[in-house]
């Protein structure tokens, strides 16, 4: 004859009770839900805030866009004026397409160039490590301490003297420059966490440098490149001061387009934000377009 054991006890979690069956009779006990810690909810309550502040002047641009220049003007403003669309009529017949499309040609080979030098030169500081690495990522970080207005008058004269005033591809050359250390340091914090074992297997089966580059490392580190690449294109499209000082009708870009819409005569406020909202919105769809990878390689880094 066997003795049976009376006394368990239940499986305690969240939304379920528990038994207690030692004195013989039943009893349940009620489980309450944890409530979010008060510190939570306040800091997505700051998060909101600081995120809307960061919007609202962009919000702010886009509905004075749809206002005429009486009503822009005003001051206080009026938010409920009569909405317009002269300011984009302006826009537009002002002709932005040779400014729009040399914006867009610098920035995209810049970017292609910068991402093609960059990924090769991150692998080398990173899983195949040169000599006196180090000093190698600090000579590249020093070449952003260097305020442009203080070199703009060499590449001026310089451009002068071999005739590359007002060419795009003077542009392209010195926004590749401009966003190659960036892109460097980005992709060398995503590089160094690529597991060896990766390119020991790839080795052993006889696959090249360049295809272990394009095949197997690259795949791994697509955030990283994806986060790098966005960065280096906002770079190059919103870039002023080397592109109104070195360019004038032919090779000028969206942003030299903007300024001359500011006039010392009449109104211009709705005209400005008009030809603004427009020029960003090729910066805003490839940040749509990227988010994903875009946050996740930020954040990546940020924890590397």
């Amino acid at each position: 004859m066997s003795t049976t054991d009376t006394t368990g006890t239940g499986t305690t979690g969240a939304g379920t009770t528990s038994a207690d069956t030692t004195s013989g009779t039943p009893r349940h006990t009620e489980v309450r839900h944890a409530k979010p810690p008060r510190s939570g909810v306040l800091l997505s309550a700051a998060a909101w805030v600081i995120g809307f502040l960061f919007a609202l002047p962009v919000l702010w641009m886009v509905l004075t866009s749809f206002h005429n220049e009486n009503d822009a003007a005003k001051n206080p403003p009026d938010v409920f004026a009569p909405l317009s669309l002269d300011g984009y009529r302006s826009f537009f017949d002002a002709g932005p397409w040779p400014p729009l499309l040399n914006s867009l040609t610098a920035s995209v080979l810049s970017t292609a160039l910068v991402l093609l030098l960059a990924f090769p030169a991150a692998y080398a500081l990173s899983i195949r490590p040169v000599k006196k690495w180090t000093d190698v990522l600090f000579f590249f970080l020093s070449t952003k301490m260097l305020p442009i207005v203080a070199g703009i008058l060499p590449l001026y004269l310089f451009a002068q003297t071999v005739g590359l005033l007002d060419n795009i591809w003077w542009l392209i050359l010195l926004y590749t420059s401009m966003n190659l250390p960036i892109a460097i340091w980005m992709l060398r914090s995503f590089l160094a966490e690529v597991p060896v074992e990766m390119l020991e297997a790839a080795s052993v089966d006889g696959a090249s440098l360049t295809r272990t580059l394009k095949d197997i490392v690259a795949p791994v580190v697509m955030p990283g490149i994806a986060s790098a690449a966005l960065i280096c294109f906002i770079f190059s499209w919103n870039e002023l001061l080397l592109a109104r000082v070195l360019t004038s009708t032919v090779a000028g870009t969206a942003p030299v387009f903007l300024t001359g819409f500011v006039t010392s005569q009449g109104l211009f406020l709705a005209k400005v934000c008009a030809a603004s909202f427009v020029v960003s919105l090729p910066v805003l769809a490839a940040g749509f377009a990227a988010q994903d990878k875009l946050v996740q390689g930020l954040s990546m880094g940020a924890v590397k």
